[in-house]
């Protein structure tokens, strides 16, 4: 049965996609994937069965997007598993289930997740609530429903502070800041927030501070029952930008304390299907405290396979085609190194440095996100489409990094 990677934005350059075309074509699954268009690094793997060229920018019409999707079910002729790369498609795909599960060409085959959940779980007010109800550390954390509110946060919080947009798909539209934005003084929350209007679409939580932290990562695939039929635990060694962006080096790092919490959250909260969470360990109370909880595939879930041969990817296959998941242990200090950002985060970190305690002093193996010998192409339209404005966008990014009042993802 083929599968289809689903996204919907304007984001060439995702290795995660790369990463499930070759993990599924590699076994000789059809694959399809959603690209920008025929230039770009999925559309040319040599894994990739056909692309479908269709530039979006995520905030369209949902019905437009739904009948975008079953129009490319109808070209592919046949069931198809359906594998999001973006909040925007797990939310749409979760939300209308049965326009694409009964499709005339014998549909969609997607986890049958509670519709509105993927949407709450995408919104870090949704969040921190959610957290909140089932006893889950979280940063603590504000909504503010007016300026009026954002000033009185100004007068008593504890500084610094670290602003993120309140809803996931506020990105694509007007975002309130840059991504994860630390302020450190009032003076500086009070003059970003009069761009933020009457009603700040801003959560503001605690600063975890990076000297008294560790990142840590955890992907999983859950049954209709909301038990795991693959989990893995890591913890990065890199983001970009540093201490707030997308993971640019991390190790498999066995930690049972760890995924018994991400278990029994999941459980709670009765989500199926693939997940990728973001949490920092602060070292000050010896809590996870839970960052970011991605509905879908994570752009870095090729870090983890089992000894059997199992991804998340690989796992939600499987099991939405009706056989069975092959048990086996994560393998242990493999190592996940993103080429086009590890070399700045490197400087960055060593400049800082902050060094992970819990990173094994050597790798067991490495799996890079883009080089593979078997797929060469995806790596030079990587580079061709990267080294102009790609090396513009990074040195905006240390620039914004360094400045004293903020730090931007």
């Amino acid at each position: 049965m083929p599968g289809l990677l689903v996204k919907f934005g304007d984001y060439p350059l995702h290795h995660g996609g790369v990463g499930a075309i070759r993990s599924l074509g590699r076994l000789g699954i059809p694959m399809y994937a959603i690209t920008e268009d025929r230039h770009t690094p999925a559309a040319v793997s040599r894994y990739l069965t056909r692309a479908f060229p269709w530039p979006t920018t995520g905030v369209e019409d949902p019905a437009y997007l739904v009948e975008g999707l079953l129009r490319i079910g109808r070209r592919i002729g046949r069931p198809t598993v359906l594998i999001p790369t973006d909040e925007e498609a797990a939310v749409l795909i979760a939300e209308h289930q049965r326009e694409l599960r009964e499709a005339d060409f014998g549909g969609f085959l997607f986890p049958p997740v509670a519709p509105a959940l993927p949407r709450r779980l995408a919104s870090k007010q949704g969040l921190h609530e959610l957290c909140v109800e089932h006893g889950l550390t979280s940063p603590a954390s504000v909504c503010p429903q007016s300026q009026e509110d954002v000033e009185k946060f100004a007068a008593t919080a504890r500084f610094p502070v670290v602003a993120k947009n309140r809803e996931a798909f506020q990105r694509r539209q007007q975002p309130a800041v840059n991504g994860t934005t630390r302020i450190n003084t009032p003076a500086g929350l009070l003059e970003l927030a009069r761009d933020w209007g009457e009603r700040p679409g801003v959560i503001l939580q605690e600063y975890l501070p990076r000297e008294q932290a560790e990142d840590w990562v955890v992907h999983a695939y859950f049954d209709t029952d909301s038990a795991p039929l693959a989990l893995f635990t890591g913890v990065k060694v890199r983001s970009w930008p540093p201490h707030a962006g997308m993971t640019a080096m991390a190790y498999v790092v066995d930690n049972p304390e760890l995924a018994d919490l991400a278990a029994r959250f999941i459980k709670e909260i009765g989500f199926t299907g693939v997940i990728d969470l973001d949490l920092r360990f602060d070292r000050r109370d010896g809590q996870y405290k839970l960052l970011d909880f991605n509905p879908r595939m994570g752009a870095q879930f090729r870090l983890f396979e089992s000894e059997s041969g199992i991804d998340v990817v690989r796992a939600m296959h499987l099991h939405l085609t009706g056989r069975p998941v092959p048990e086996g242990e994560q393998r242990a200090g493999h190592r996940y190194v993103v080429e086009n950002i590890d070399l700045p985060a490197y400087l960055a970190y060593r400049r800082s440095g902050y060094v992970t305690p819990h990173a094994p002093s050597r790798a067991s193996g490495t799996e890079l996100a883009w080089l593979a010998a078997d797929d060469m192409l995806p790596v030079f339209i990587m580079l061709a489409r990267f080294v102009r404005p790609g090396a513009k966008h990074l040195f905006q990014l240390w620039r914004t990094n360094r400045r004293g009042g903020t730090t931007t993802k």
